[in-house]
């Protein structure tokens, strides 16, 4: 079952109002939901998903506590555009989950997994039409090297995207499993021992899928038009990649003009609008990282809105 990563952590950081209107952008299986809307009695839970089945469980699983919720079936990219055709254009707290839930790594059929046999899928949104079927069978040499580099930062990511485009030239790539060997295949044995040669070629790949850094960007920048004063955006990410654009965009919105930078009178009006809750990222506890490993890479950050 789904372990949410950095829950404590994550609520203490929202720090919660009895009132507040939230937003959840990844509401997965529920578990920092659930734990939201017990802290606010009085007041609104909007959270989104593109998966149904994550839906259709989080909503049995949101009802065991209250009905102050409502969950859109959406990319949290369009947060924004949706709030807005329900009439809500500021919030009080945003959190970001960025996992994948363990229920569609461990679903064979989803096609995420690199360890069992299944269709390439890996589509976060099922009634999305482009998949890693598409992505693996008809991106050219270059664009499968570039989409590697970039979001899998591969060493390999050449020969792998080689090979890939020789295999299926005789037939279709069909299954992960079948990938998994083309990747084995292209990079050396001693690369193989330490750690699984598949696992970021399967991260590149589920990333391009789902579009997942440009919607986090569009989202973290909508987040913060969306923000009342005293409001907080919570982060968690799970790899570089993901952190890295959080953690410039949070230094951005909260740092002052180098105009005015320490100066002993600056104008309040010359001050950022945002100020760090976490000046470093927080990272999950010792206890945490023995009974769930899928946190191993998880960091947590946060921003105010101050003024």
């Amino acid at each position: 079952m789904h372990k949410s990563v950095l829950l404590k952590e994550a609520i203490d950081l929202l720090h919660l109002q009895d009132t507040d209107i939230v937003v959840d952008a990844t509401v997965g299986y529920g578990g920092h939901s659930k734990n939201i809307l017990k802290r606010i009695k009085r007041g609104v839970l909007f959270a989104f998903d593109q998966d149904s089945e994550a839906i259709e469980f989080s909503t049995n699983n949101l009802h065991t506590v209250g009905t102050n919720f409502t969950i859109i079936k959406s990319n949290f990219a369009n947060m924004k555009e949706e709030l807005h055709k329900r009439g809500i254009t500021k919030v009080d707290k945003i959190l970001f989950d960025l996992g994948v839930s363990s229920p569609q790594l461990d679903e064979a059929e989803r096609g995420f997994s690199y360890h069992q046999d299944a269709k390439l899928d890996m589509r976060m949104n099922r009634e999305q039409s482009f998949s890693a079927y598409e992505l693996v069978n008809t991106y050219s040499k270059e664009e499968l090297t570039k989409v590697f580099k970039k979001y899998g930062e591969a060493q390999f990511a050449s020969n792998i995207a080689k090979k890939i485009v020789e295999k299926r030239a005789e037939k279709p790539i069909e299954t992960t499993l079948e990938l998994v060997e083309i990747i084995k295949s292209a990079v050396p044995m001693k690369f193989r021992i330490n750690k699984h040669p598949a696992k970021q070629i399967f991260q590149a790949i589920r990333i391009e899928v789902n579009d997942e850094l440009g919607s986090l960007e569009k989202a973290l920048h909508d987040s913060k038009d969306l923000l009342n004063i005293n409001g907080r955006i919570v982060v968690i990410t799970f790899h570089s990649l993901e952190d890295r654009i959080v953690k410039n965009y949070f230094k951005e919105l909260s740092q002052v003009d180098e105009k005015v930078k320490g100066l002993p009178n600056i104008d309040p009006s010359l001050l950022p609008d945002f100020k760090l809750v976490t000046r470093k990222g927080i990272k999950p506890s010792k206890e945490e990282l023995e009974t769930n490993k899928r946190a191993h890479s998880a960091i947590v950050r946060a921003i105010e809105k101050v003024k």
